[in-house]
C-alpha cells in the first residue's frame, strides 16, 4: 500500500487535539481499522470522513465511544435503507411510466 492513501495517527491527533488513546480505543472497538506504516499508526485516506464524523459525535453530543459505537451502526442502517427505498422506488417507477 503506498504511503499516500495513509494518514498518520500523530498527525489526527495534531490536527483535533486528540490523545493518541482515543484512535487506539476506536481501533479496538472495530469503527476504524489502524495500520502500521514503517512503525508509525495510520488509517486509510478513505475513513478520514468516517473518522471526523466520529470525532463530531464525540465532541458535539459528547458522547462516549460505546455510543459512538452505537449511532454509527444506527447511521449505516440508514443508510442502507435510504439506498434500497431508491431502489424499490426505481423499479416501482418501471411499472408505472407508459411505453
Amino acid at each position: 500500500m503506498a504511503k499516500d492513501e495513509l494518514f498518520p495517527v500523530v498527525r489526527l491527533c495534531e490536527l483535533y487535539n486528540l490523545e493518541a488513546a482515543f484512535f487506539e480505543e476506536l481501533g479496538e472497538f472495530g469503527m476504524i481499522d489502524l495500520r502500521i506504516y514503517r512503525g508509525e499508526r495510520c488509517i486509510h485516506q478513505d475513513a478520514l470522513q468516517k473518522v471526523e464524523k466520529i470525532i463530531r459525535i464525540h465532541r458535539d453530543l459528547h458522547v462516549n465511544l460505546e455510543g459512538i459505537d452505537v449511532v454509527m451502526n444506527m447511521l449505516r442502517r440508514q443508510e442502507e435503507l435510504e439506498e434500497r427505498i431508491l431502489r424499490l422506488n426505481n423499479r416501482l417507477r418501471r411499472y408505472e411510466d407508459p411505453f
